[in-house]
């Protein structure tokens, strides 16, 4: 039975079930996904599950889904299909798809895979210990209804012991034609800051060094929440939150992802250029160098309002790095627009790019125009735009050499024991010795000064300095 009502059941566990077993989770996607993957992990493990070693051993497997573009969605269904052959030889099997994927597609996904036991949207995360008693009790369960996000009073599963991530608003209320996010993310959900705060301490108290405040569209930040100033601005703003958080004891870098350019101030520049553990970093999507791209998208800014963003920025911190999300090959997109976008690149001289060929999604109105491209010009023009991206990469990186870094160790670099991996305050990935001067050991958590020595497009090396 497939049961699309949500119930309210009790939630409390059998104080006799120690152990329900392994589970595995795989997450796709962005970063927002990563963080709803720690708190499902969180659940999970205080139901009783343990992390399986792995996925194919696991008594619950949960695919934490990505719809942004078509290859990521046939990944998942590849996974699933490995899964729902396993489930004909293991019926104790849970097989759980969350995420987007499994908005989108809703009760079509058990038609396509009838394994399946759970399918459950971004807005169900924190829900998830209802949803699988509901599983235990002999349901199909379908969680995909639009649903206030509740606070989450679990400890997330955190990937890292350095850095974390906090969700500080959900959902995405803009309506990019080429998008699906608002439709499988719902509304803007902003969270209250005294939630958010007591979140960051917490963090604080088990060790943490950084956070990275996210949100699908972070500078619209409190525009749900109430607050007015004597002054008639709202009060609560991403800004004001950072202003709110700053001071945390123990936490030593803030970041935040991602930006939306209609929505960037002075104000939030002028504050991550006075608060010194906001980090010297900017993710900003531009998508199209052209106006009228810009337009077709509905984006709702120009390329001139996002340069003199970018300009504002370098002139309070001419050090920051600045990255950005493009698209290439939308529908209509001429050989000159191609162009504008690569004109921009070379321009600002972005540290990073993150780029996609357009791919359509369902229910975006970009999907029915007819002036779709070929993937010929798509392959081309990614090509193309990967080459100048790296070349931008490198030139910028060249800043770094001979530089003396701020580093915070992050983890051991996996294809090398003796070195630590741990980033810049600009976000460059860098990887060091563990031992520095006078055989003194660094560990994960560490700020370290690192002498940079080796310059590549996309990481640097060095050595640290006691």
């Amino acid at each position: 039975m497939i049961s699309t009502q949500l119930q309210k059941i009790d939630s409390e566990l059998d104080p006799s079930a120690k152990n329900r077993g392994s589970y595995w989770i795989k997450t796709f996607g962005c970063q927002m996904n990563k963080a709803d993957s720690e708190r499902m992990a969180g659940i999970l493990r205080d139901m009783g599950y343990q992390e399986a070693s792995t996925e194919l051993s696991a008594d619950l497997v949960l695919y934490n889904t990505c719809t942004i573009r078509d290859n990521a969605e046939q990944k998942v269904y590849s996974y699933l299909g490995r899964q729902a052959k396993r489930k004909k030889t293991s019926p104790h099997l849970k097989l759980v798809v969350a995420g987007c994927v499994a908005q989108q597609e809703g009760e079509s996904l058990l038609r396509r895979v009838p394994e399946l036991d759970l399918v459950m949207g971004p807005q169900h995360a924190n829900r998830l210990e209802t949803l699988l008693n509901q599983v235990d009790n002999g349901q199909q369960v379908v969680a995909t209804d639009e649903h206030q996000i509740l606070e989450d009073l679990t400890a997330a599963r955190r990937d890292s012991n350095v850095c974390a991530w906090v969700n500080v608003i959900y959902g995405c209320n803009e309506r990019c034609t080429y998008c699906v996010v608002p439709s499988v993310r719902g509304k803007e959900q902003s969270r209250k800051p005294e939630a958010i705060k007591l979140e960051i301490e917490e963090l604080a108290k088990e060790g943490f060094k950084e956070v990275t405040l996210l949100g699908q569209n972070i500078d619209a930040y409190g525009r749900d929440l109430p607050g007015i100033k004597s002054t008639g601005r709202r009060a609560n703003t991403l800004t004001d939150l950072l202003y709110f958080i700053h001071d945390v004891k123990g936490i030593e870098r803030i970041r935040f992802a991602t930006s939306h350019p209609r929505y960037f101030t002075k104000r939030l520049i002028q504050a991550c250029s006075d608060l010194p553990k906001l980090c010297e970093h900017f993710h900003i999507p531009f998508q199209s160098g052209d106006n009228q791209v810009l337009k077709k998208m509905a984006r709702g800014y120009t390329i001139e309002k996002y340069k003199r963003i970018v300009y504002q920025i370098k002139d309070l911190m001419p050090n920051a790095s600045i990255s950005a999300d493009v698209i290439v090959a939308f529908p209509g997109e001429t050989e000159s627009q191609f162009q504008n976008t690569l004109k921009v690149i070379r321009e600002i001289e972005f540290d990073q790019v993150n780029t996609a060929a357009y791919s359509p999604r369902p229910n975006t109105p970009a999907s029915l125009w007819p002036e779709q491209l070929s993937e010929e010009v798509k392959v081309n023009r990614l090509k193309e735009l990967n080459l100048l991206v790296e070349r931008t990469a490198k030139n910028r990186n060249n800043r770094y050499k001979d530089q003396l870094e701020e580093v915070l160790a992050e983890s051991i670099n996996p294809k090398d024991d003796k070195q630590l991996m741990g980033r810049t305050r600009t976000n460059r990935l860098t990887f060091f010795p563990k031992k520095g001067p006078e055989d003194f050991s660094y560990l994960p958590g560490d700020l370290v000064k690192v002498k940079i020595k080796d310059i590549r497009p996309f990481s640097l090396s060095g050595i640290p300095l006691k």
